[in-house]
């Protein structure tokens, strides 16, 4: 006998009516029609199943501060830098904690179990750190939390950035980090990927820095990011976040830089919510995008994941920890709007961000981990461009969360949300 079979579940792959059966919090079986018995059962109603959401880019220090100390009156990165300055002195780690707790409660619901967040370690009370790692203990039931040391006023800028960041990890953050465009001159920024990577080799840590997140097409630290990655040794443990000056770039010049990219295996994080709300802001008519080569990087088959970033902070006061809602967006931004196309987004919040992240036992295959999310779609297409419920959300095989389905939605096969509509969740006493 199973512990939970999930019945006639379309999955992204494009079967349909699969069963999913769950045994010792792992899939034990996905098949059509499982003859077996379980304890529990859901009818999926021949709706979506999909591993759980990832998110490689996040800043739960700052989640839901929104308003502290004062509003982002002009909306600009350079004014949300600023704000944040002005409240990290001033947070406590209490208030850190319930902040953070409370938007993992809402990822949660959004099928969002997977986070890697990135905490500013500029300030040397590094209030921010405790928490944090505070945080990713009393989640863990629910949501597996990576943390990168992050020196977010930059790595040289600072006095006491260096020192900083070496207690942070010494204290058990997970990744190191880096900001090479926001040092003083481009010569510091090529200097921090260097140290900072050599950190990692020397530690044994991935790396994952913001990079390049401005419109000046001189700004190509990625370049020497992914020279130094290969240098150390680090190919394929080495993200870079943003990139988005290679939408200023000439092609001749990424003609040369995507292969080096591909050639160090670098993860490649465009954040489109926030990368399309802060870019371009010294532009007039006509105006850049402020996104990262999403189809030409994943042409070359570099792994392209896409981050949240924010939500109702400094920098972003909008937000709602959906990543369907930042794959909605990436469709639109970088004209992807084909069916296999789509197909490669919706694969970029889950599997590609799962190996962002060096996940293991993820997907649906015999074996992995029982980590499961029920949409009220039919399919990949369906679920990007409804954003719909997440009827159900099931970790090592057990429920987390639940949700009504949603009426007044419009379903690609014709039919109409109903209440009666959604799952059928079966708990039995076999």
């Amino acid at each position: 006998m199973f512990d939970l079979i999930i019945r006639r579940a379309n999955l992204p792959d494009g079967r349909k009516g699969i069963d999913i059966a769950v045994k010792d919090g792992r899939i034990a079986a996905v098949e059509a029609s499982i003859a077996a018995e379980a304890k529990e059962e859901i009818d999926a109603t021949n709706r979506l199943v999909s591993p759980p959401f990832v998110d490689p880019h996040f800043h739960m220090d700052a989640t839901l501060s929104l308003g502290l100390p004062r509003m982002n009156i002009s909306g600009t990165l350079l004014e949300g830098i600023a704000l944040w300055g002005e409240l990290r002195p001033i947070v406590t780690k209490e208030e850190l904690v319930e902040r953070a707790l409370r938007y993992c409660d809402l990822a949660v619901t959004q099928g969002l179990l997977f986070i890697r967040s990135h905490v500013d370690t500029s300030d040397p009370r590094l209030v921010t750190a405790e928490a944090l790692l505070e945080v990713k203990e009393r989640v863990k039931p629910y949501i597996d939390l990576q943390l990168v040391a992050f020196p977010q006023d930059g790595y040289y800028r600072t006095r006491d950035s260096v020192a900083s960041l070496v207690r942070a990890l010494d204290m058990g953050v997970d990744i190191v980090g880096g900001i090479p465009h926001f040092e003083r001159t481009m010569e510091e920024g090529k200097a921090s990927v260097e140290a900072l990577c050599r950190i990692a080799a020397d530690r044994g840590l991935p790396v994952d820095m913001h990079c390049d997140e401005t419109d000046d097409p001189m700004s190509r630290h990625i370049e020497t990011l992914a020279a130094e990655t290969i240098r150390f040794g680090l190919q394929g443990r080495v993200a870079g976040s943003h990139l988005t000056s290679m939408h200023s770039m000439d092609n001749y010049y990424v003609s040369k830089l995507i292969p080096l990219m591909a050639e160090a295996r670098i993860n490649v994080i465009p954040n489109p919510l926030i990368n399309i709300m802060l870019q371009g802001r010294h532009d007039t008519y006509p105006k850049r995008r402020g996104m990262t080569r999403v189809r030409e990087l994943m042409d070359a088959g570099l792994n392209v994941s896409f981050g949240h970033d924010c939500v109702m902070d400094p920098w972003y006061s909008m937000g709602s920890g959906d990543m369907l809602e930042v794959g909605h967006m990436a469709i639109h931004v970088a004209q992807m709007a084909g069916i296999e196309d789509k197909k490669k987004i919706f694969d970029a919040l889950t599997i590609n961000s799962a190996r962002t992240l060096g996940l293991k036992g993820y997907g649906l295959e015999k074996g992995c981990n029982a980590d499961l999310v029920v949409l009220q779609a039919v399919d990949t297409l369906e679920a990007l461009r409804l954003k719909p419920n997440r009827l159900a959300v099931i970790k090592r095989g057990k429920m987390i969360a639940r949700s009504a389905p949603r009426i007044g939605e419009l379903f690609l096969d014709g039919r109409p949300a109903r209440i009666d509509g959604g799952l059928d969740y079966v708990p039995t006493q076999k």
